[in-house]
């Protein structure tokens, strides 16, 4: 059975890397190389007497205490690295599901986020996020598709495309009801870090839960997606060797050089994270003021975490007309809802690069001259 396409990467796949003007980027403004090695004396020197050879399939010792540190001490032991969080859902959703088993789904949401489970041959449900209420889902919804025979429940916080993120109350709840029926809580967190102050950070959730577990990447929040390098972390060591047993199929393991710049950058982590949070915020800013300038246009509800938001599109036309307009008449790259498969009212917008700032100005002066 052939997987259907990736509508975002499809999307992006057409305009990323040819139109001028990026504004829906979901990842936060990269560091050079240079700029990771002048963080550590010694650390440019140690990297070219690295030699290229294989790596541990789990990931090098060093990169997964790191992880452990980030993901609630965990330990080393209960992190496995992937060649992105692409092979990390990937993986994981191979390694837990069955065909028949149910999952539920967070919607609206990245599409391997569900489609793989469905791939697989599970039964896929939608926990639907309320526009009206922050972008906010309710429990009591949750509750109601919950069945017998529901295996996992799919979560993303810092969440993408809205900007919502759970609070430390509703996620203990949400684990609560995970627990009481024995159900796993797969917790996408790449877009941990992102929070706009440090103290709405959450704790991972592998570290909260038995039965959790969590995706973290260095793309998003760290601004390095280059290195293509992920990871999973979970307290369960059976999912730990299942996981494994996968990946020899796969990548076998990852990359020498992206797990060195990895390991350099996480044991530096609070000077890129504080960097990253200031380009959010500073353009969180900007991008609220716009949306005020130009109400007839969009209406936005504020995000609450991570360097992206879905304000509705209030044109005549559908969104996705709309964005594949403004590429052909701007260069300005927008993504709009039907690449989530959940409408076409909404567009998500990033702010987590300062060349938010030019693109958002051409968007602008397009937006006045056609009397918008």
């Amino acid at each position: 059975m052939q997987i259907p396409p990736f509508a975002l990467e499809r999307y992006f796949g057409k305009y990323e890397f040819s139109a001028p003007h990026m504004l829906s980027a979901a990842d936060c403004e990269t560091w050079s190389a240079g700029e990771i090695f002048a963080m550590e004396e010694g650390s440019l020197d140690a990297f070219c007497g690295m030699r290229f050879t294989y790596t541990e399939p789990q990931g090098d010792p060093a990169l997964r205490d790191e992880i452990s540190a980030l993901s609630g001490d965990i330990g080393p032991d209960r992190c496995v690295v992937f060649a992105g969080a692409e092979e990390a859902i990937f993986l994981t959703m191979h390694a837990l599901l069955s065909p028949g088993d149910h999952v539920i789904v967070l919607s609206p949401a990245y599409q391997s986020l569900h489609e793989i489970a469905r791939h697989i041959g599970a039964d896929v449900s939608y926990w639907q996020m309320h526009e009206e209420d922050g972008w906010r889902p309710d429990m009591a919804e949750l509750w109601s598709l919950i069945r017998a025979d529901t295996r996992c429940i799919v979560i993303n916080t810092p969440h993408n495309p809205t900007g919502f993120h759970f609070s430390a109350a509703e996620l203990d709840e949400l684990i609560g009801i995970a627990e009481e029926k024995g159900i796993w809580l797969f917790s996408d967190e790449v877009y941990r870090f992102g929070e706009y102050r440090s103290s709405a950070l959450l704790p991972s959730v592998a570290s909260w839960y038995e039965k959790g577990i969590s995706v973290g990447v260095m793309s998003k929040s760290f601004g390095l997606a280059g290195l293509r390098l992920g990871w999973v972390a979970t307290q369960n060591t059976d999912l730990i060797n299942r996981l494994l047993a996968w990946k020899d199929y796969t990548t076998i393991c990852t990359s020498a050089p992206a797990e060195f710049l990895s390991t350099l950058a996480l044991r530096h982590r609070e000077e890129i994270v504080t960097r990253n949070r200031q380009i959010i915020n500073e353009n969180r800013g900007l991008l609220k003021a716009f949306f005020a300038r130009h109400p007839t246009v969009f209406t936005c509800q504020d995000p609450m975490a991570g360097p992206v938001c879905f304000p509705r599109y209030l044109g005549e036309q559908g969104a996705e007309a709309f964005c594949d307009m403004l590429i052909r008449e701007t260069g300005v790259i927008l993504l709009p809802e039907t690449v989530f498969g959940s409408g076409d009212e909404h567009i998500r917008f990033g702010f987590g690069r300062r060349d938010m700032v030019p693109s958002l100005a051409v968007l602008e002066e397009y937006l006045v001259k056609n009397g918008c």
